[in-house]
């Protein structure tokens, strides 16, 4: 058994200012941008949503500018076996994440718990 729900979104950001790029964001959603916590993590900026808010994260890529939501689970991996059940498919695994691909064409990605209010609220899966 395990849980998951969306956790939020991200806004893929092909080439450009990265910094400039979140605060556009952060301004128009009405979040500050929070102040990188790690420096390994250069290519990703998180707007301040607070600790049950929605995950709003802003990040350089290579492939053309697209928004993409985030699934947060306690078991990466029933849940990727999961969403493979209904017909999505893995595309590449990044640290302690999947990239999958919906059936529809639609990138998203499966990741750890993101907000403290997690095991109180996700759905429930056998």
């Amino acid at each position: 058994m395990h849980k998951s729900r969306l956790a939020g979104f991200i806004v893929d950001c092909e080439g450009g200012d990265l910094d400039k790029a979140a605060s556009f964001w952060g301004q128009a959603l009405g979040y500050d941008v929070m102040p990188l916590s790690d420096p390994e993590d250069e290519k990703y900026r998180e707007l301040d949503t607070g600790p049950n808010g929605l995950h709003i994260e802003v990040q350089r890529v290579d492939h053309p500018s697209r928004v993409h939501v985030d699934i947060e689970t306690d078991d990466i991996e029933a849940e990727v076996e999961r969403l493979e059940a209904l017909g999505a498919k893995k595309i590449e695994q990044i640290r302690t994440w999947w990239v999958m691909e919906a059936p529809t064409g639609h990138r998203f990605c499966v990741v750890r718990p993101q907000r403290e209010d997690f095991a109180d609220t996700a759905n429930e899966w056998p």
